[in-house]
């Protein structure tokens, strides 16, 4: 391969990164429920005809990105590479085949070109009602989580499948928002085909084979080479968090060998009764997610650069359940695991790994209905809430506040999650005080009050994490805050399970912040005094652990 070959490949690849961006942009545009339209929830990306992810849209979430493009060879197989035709469209939400649990819908197109399978495009969306119990963690079995749609055909040749359109519409709360959705997630993979047939058309190429390979082989190329820069050997990190019933505890063994890194996660809680449970393709996208952040992460993130890191761990623990457990709210367990094998992976990289973040976010699935005697309502109105802790300090930077880590997702904004239900937000702020303290501070967690709108009764599934056990500091740094969860008249509520807001009750929740790292009496005197100015701080507490306040 010549030098001018490598330029015109690389002038391609980032078209190709291009082209995935703008389908994932066509799914925001064109969606209808919150989750994907404000909050990003959503992964798009492009495969070879093989299903080995080439590249993926930068808008999106690791969870989905990296579940998605193990899905896609599930789906292949499962459809049967001869029945592969132009115009089909598959879908599915299996947990253990998609992305983990029922709201992610995941639809994989093939892109025929000149009459010949040349690649497929996937995408994913969250959607804001499967049926079944609704979006929260009480479930004790996958039945009474909502609908599963098993791989198959939503469009079959350019005909759609009214039957399963029929199915969905009849099992779910928010019909047109779901459907919807489902209908914008093939735009988003039609959009994507369209501008890799024009892509094809301007360079004068056939097909994506040679692409592919140069993509894959530069890729695997430089993770090996960051890999095995590394000092081989073994570490283990152990974290204890909130669960359900019961406090869970997360383990994981790190080995760093020639051209591969092993997580073991053997000695995990077992698998829980509630709906907190992780099927193992989620378990992999987010382990693989955190490994690859602090190992190689200017590297594109596709099949060849993922493939170096392998990620295992015994079945029926909560990081590997098995069918039919309950896994709604898997993202409680999966949104720790990067920091989990961070830890680990501070021991071969002193100095480098931040301190402990909030994790998982805190979803809100809120459900309001009107209270009046004579009401005529269709039934509860849905509305879901994505918020964030903060995140853990840096060896020479701050945590982000208020910032979703590792997810990636947006939060809704009060005007849109007003608009878009019966509830008011009353507050919505920086909760002072809540990073951990250290050299570099955690990242603010933030307090919001929600109330239901005049005439209506809320009830709300609660999703949360870090409220008795709250993110590490890393080298000397101390925890950020736990979160809490209560009504304004102070009655203590929990962190996890359907539950009901009173009559004219608020409902606070103060979210945990993130993890200090390095001596508190080591921060500079002028970042505390900004702090105070910003009110990040109150006097009290930097004297009580910074030592002064000026």
């Amino acid at each position: 391969m010549t030098k001018i070959d490598d330029v015109l490949y690389q002038i391609m690849w980032n078209r190709l990164i291009a082209v995935v961006e703008e389908q994932a942009q066509a799914l925001i545009r064109t969606a209808f429920s919150t989750s994907v339209r404000e909050a990003g929830d959503v992964s798009a990306g492009v495969f070879d005809r093989h299903g080995r992810m080439i590249a993926q849209a930068v808008t999106g979430t690791p969870g989905h990105v990296n579940a998605m493009a193990e899905a896609a060879q599930h789906i292949i197989h499962d459809i049967g590479p001869d029945n592969i035709r132009a115009g089909d469209v598959y879908i599915t939400n299996d947990p253990w085949k998609g992305t983990g649990h029922l709201h992610d819908i995941t639809l994989l197109t093939p892109s025929f070109y000149k009459d010949r399978l040349v690649g497929f495009f996937a995408a994913t969306a969250h959607v804001i009602d499967i049926g079944g119990r609704g979006f929260g963690p009480d479930a004790r079995q996958l039945y009474e989580e909502g609908l599963f749609i098993p791989i198959m055909k939503l469009m079959d040749r350019g005909k759609i499948n009214d039957v399963l359109i029929n199915i969905v519409r009849a099992n779910v709360r928010e019909q047109r928002q779901v459907v919807g959705d489902i209908l914008s997630l093939v735009v988003c993979n039609e959009t994507g085909h369209k501008r890799l047939r024009d892509m094809l058309e301007e360079f004068a190429i056939d097909d994506l084979d040679a692409l592919a390979d140069f993509i894959f082989s530069r890729s695997r190329e430089a993770t090996l080479e960051a890999i095995n820069a590394l000092p081989r050997g073994t570490s283990e990190n152990h974290m204890s968090i909130d669960g359900y019933d019961r406090q869970v505890e997360l383990h994981v063994k790190l080995t760093i060998e020639q051209d591969r890194v092993l997580a073991d996660l053997a000695g995990s809680s077992g698998v829980s009764s509630y709906g907190i449970n992780v099927p193992m393709i989620y378990t992999r996208a987010y382990a693989c997610y955190g490994l690859k952040c602090a190992i190689a992460p200017q590297i594109p993130n596709n099949y060849a650069s993922l493939s170096p890191f392998e990620v295992v761990a015994p079945e029926r623990t909560i990081v590997n359940a098995l069918r039919p457990s309950p896994v709604a709210a898997r993202h409680v367990i999966g949104h720790m695991i990067p920091d989990l094998v961070l830890g680990a992976l501070h021991e071969i990289l002193p100095g480098q790994i931040p301190a402990e973040s909030a994790g998982a976010l805190w979803n809100i699935q809120i459900s309001a209905e009107e209270i009046h005697p004579d009401s005529t309502s269709a039934g509860p109105r849905q509305v879901l809430m994505f918020n964030s802790g903060g995140t853990g300090a840096r060896a020479t930077l701050d945590g982000l506040s208020a910032t979703a880590f590792p997810s990636g997702v947006n939060t809704m904004s009060v005007e849109v999650t007003e608009q878009s239900g019966p509830i008011v937000v009353w507050r919505k702020e920086l909760l002072p005080n809540s990073g951990g303290a250290g050299r570099q501070r955690g990242g603010l967690g933030q307090r919001i009050v929600i109330g239901a709108a005049e005439g209506y009764a809320l009830h709300f599934n609660a999703m949360f994490d870090r409220v008795n056990n709250p993110a590490r500091g890393r080298d000397g740094g101390l925890a950020g805050q736990a979160g809490a969860v209560r009504l304004d008249d102070g009655t203590v509520l929990k962190g996890k399970g359907r539950q009901a807001v009173p009559a004219y009750a608020r409902v606070v929740f103060d979210l945990p912040g993130g993890g200090g790292f390095g001596d508190p009496s080591q921060r500079p005197r002028e970042a505390l005094r900004n702090d105070l100015a910003a009110g990040y701080l109150t006097e009290d507490h930097a004297r009580r652990f910074y030592g002064h306040a000026d």
